[in-house]
């Protein structure tokens, strides 16, 4: 900014237009003296003479003694109102002469001040448009600044933005990737589990596939060590004892009626367990509220004979693990099924491992 000029004070140019003005008034209202007329004596000096004069010659040169004293104040008074004429022209002129001193005076008093004035308005005018320009020049510079400032604030807000925008791309890649790892670990694990579990089953299954063939070869065996005893009994019955042949015949008819009778009792037994079990589960499921008519997941279950739950898993899944997992909770909740202990053996051995098929539309019915 421009540096500010040295103000200069009004005061002593008014002092001084003030003190003219008023000497000129002053000298304006007091008049010159007027010196006084001296005063003629007036005293006549009257003698009286011893004279051998008559008394009218006297009396005639007393009345001439008085015209000449009467004449001679007459001059004096007519001098003396000359004097006091003169004195009163001269003082009326020393008057005239100090009016027009005065009115010179005032008018030079006047024109000082309108020159005072005039220079002061000047002055006045100067230094105000000085400091219009001033503050022109300040509010410029202020202006500029505030430019500046702004620029400064914008380049640093928008370094900021995209320091921000820069950090927020970061992180959301660095969260994108980690959600990438964590979905593919999650997959992977799930894969690895999902093998594992069909290992397990395949396993499973082979293994109960071996026992099942094993136990039906060994049934087959003893079936046929049954039949071959059976015909040689029968063969050395009927060379022994011809005559108890229709006893032995009828007693054989009757055990295989008796088979038949308890084959039929243990399939009903096992279907009624079947059912039971099937009821029991459904009771204690809670079907997910998404579930539709199309889901069927196929449980697969193992008991003890005491009818204690081991192991309950997805043999078939519906592809929705929330409707899975509700299925094997209902299990887990309708067990132990006591109702095993009541069946034979052999349909004991049958429910040791059997599987249950769940599908939402036939609870809804």
């Amino acid at each position: 900014m421009a540096k500010q000029e040295r103000r200069v004070g009004y005061g002593l140019p008014v002092v001084l237009a003030v003190g003219l003005h008023v000497g000129i008034l002053l000298l304006s209202v007091l008049r010159w003296p007027v010196s006084e007329p001296e005063e003629t004596s007036s005293a006549i000096v009257q003698a009286t003479l011893v004279s051998t004069e008559t008394a009218t010659d006297q009396a005639q040169r007393a009345k001439e003694a008085q015209a000449r004293a009467a004449e001679s104040q007459a001059d004096e008074r007519q001098e003396q109102q000359q004097a006091e004429q003169e004195a009163q022209q001269q003082a009326e002129q020393q008057r005239q002469q100090a009016e027009v001193q005065a009115r010179e005076q005032r008018e030079a008093e006047q024109q000082a001040l309108q020159e005072a004035r005039r220079q002061a308005e000047q002055e006045a005018q100067r230094r105000a448009e000085q400091a219009e320009a001033a503050e022109n020049q300040r509010q410029q510079e202020a202006e500029k600044q505030r430019k500046a400032e702004e620029a400064r604030k914008q380049a640093e807000a928008e370094k900021q933005r995209k320091a921000e925008e820069a950090r927020k791309q970061a992180e959301a890649e660095k969260q994108r990737k980690a959600e990438e790892a964590r979905k593919q670990a999650e997959a992977e694990k799930q894969r690895k589990a999902e093998e594992a579990r069909k290992q397990a089953e395949a396993e499973k299954q082979r293994k109960a596939e071996e026992a099942r063939k094993q136990a039906e070869a060994e049934k087959q065996r003893k079936a046929e060590e049954a039949r071959k005893q059976a015909e040689a009994a029968a063969k050395r019955a009927a060379e022994a004892a011809r005559r108890a042949s229709e006893q032995a015949l009828a007693s054989s008819i009757a055990g295989e009626e008796q088979a038949i009778a308890n084959a039929k009792q243990a399939a009903q037994a096992a279907n009624g367990f079947k059912n039971l079990v099937k009821r029991a589960v459904e009771q204690a499921w809670n079907i997910p509220p998404g579930a539709t008519n199309q889901m069927r997941a196929v449980v697969s279950l193992e008991l003890l004979p005491t009818g204690e739950l081991v192991n309950a898993s997805i043999r078939n899944s519906s592809g929705n693990a929330s409707f899975d997992r509700s299925v094997l909770q209902a299990v887990e909740r309708a067990a132990p099924f006591r109702e095993m202990r009541e069946l034979p053996a052999a349909a004991q051995r049958q429910f040791r491992e059997f599987n249950l098929d769940f599908n939402p539309e036939d609870v809804r019915r």
